[in-house]
């Protein structure tokens, strides 16, 4: 069952009630005293923040203050060779070397030229000590015309003993086709 509101109402008579002449005093005592308990206090966090910038001025202080000592970093020089002197003997050694290593790759070795290959290559090698010893000469008693003609000499030397090598090859082979071609007549 329902009831209307409006029936329930029409019978209400409102009561007069007096409130006591300290009653707001009373409720604005109550309503202080629950405004201070509610109110967090606040943490005083300043004191973090000056140790905080103590602390990084300590550390920047200690990393750029200087130091008593010095220490100085001494590079070894660089190793003077005859490609580090000027650009033109750069190009110089580079083309003896490229030249020199392509005609050692283009060598065919085999059983009956293992000997002839293998005595100069002997050759070769110790024309290679002979550079390098010449390469410290130079880096002990300085640049100057002699070491430099010396280091292309050798250069040279080693380049025309592979050319050599390889016409004595070449007529080795000449010479073994020769001789088959009779055989087989």
């Amino acid at each position: 069952m329902q009831k209307d509101i409006r029936e329930f109402i029409k019978d209400y008579k409102e009561e007069n009630i007096e409130l006591s002449a300290n009653h707001a005093n009373k409720f604005e005592a109550l309503l202080q005293k629950e405004m201070q308990q509610t109110k967090p206090k606040k943490k005083n966090y300043k004191w973090l923040s000056i140790a905080a910038s103590v602390v990084l001025l300590i550390s920047l202080a200690i990393k750029f203050y200087p130091t008593e000592r010095i220490e100085i970093k001494l590079t070894q020089p660089k190793e003077i060779t005859l490609g580090n002197i000027s650009p033109e003997f750069e190009t110089i050694e580079k083309y003896y070397k490229n030249s020199i290593n392509l005609e050692i790759s283009q060598l065919e070795l085999n059983d009956e030229n293992k000997e002839i290959i293998d005595g100069y290559l002997l050759k070769i090698a110790e024309l290679t000590k002979e550079y390098k010893s010449l390469t410290k000469e130079l880096n002990t008693n300085g640049v100057n015309d002699s070491t430099i003609d010396a280091l292309i000499s050798n250069l040279q030397l080693r380049l025309q003993l592979l050319q050599r090598l390889k016409k004595q090859l070449k007529q080795l082979k000449n010479l073994k086709n020769t001789q088959n071609e009779t055989q087989i007549i």
